[in-house]
């Protein structure tokens, strides 16, 4: 989402996003729909072309973004944690076939 907001601080058309993100069709339009329900970017028509923007929150969420990235890497150094640059695809979701624990009498 940060890199998104980051594209959209100046008008992006949404093809532009998806290259420059890196993003399927499919998962650009989940995260603009996201994105677009929670203020954090506004669709517009400019010149005749629909563009996305990033709003005052998405700025907000970009700044609280910064300095939590900030804050995990000056304190990985000392944990020997490494904390990637970027993201540029949804995370992958894995489940396990997990059983309830049964019931103790």
């Amino acid at each position: 989402m940060a890199q998104i907001l980051e594209i959209t601080k100046e008008a992006t058309l949404k093809t532009q996003i998806m290259y420059k993100a890196n993003l399927s069709f499919t998962q650009l339009n989940d995260y603009l729909q996201f994105m677009l329900n929670n203020n954090l970017i506004i669709h517009k028509t400019c010149e005749g072309r629909e563009v996305y923007i990033i709003t005052l929150k998405g700025f907000s969420f970009l700044q609280m973004h910064s300095e939590l990235v900030q804050l995990l890497r000056t304190g990985s150094s000392s944990m020997k944690v490494k904390i990637p640059s970027k993201t540029r695809s949804k995370p992958k979701t894995y489940s396990r076939n997990v059983q309830a624990p049964s019931a103790v009498h």
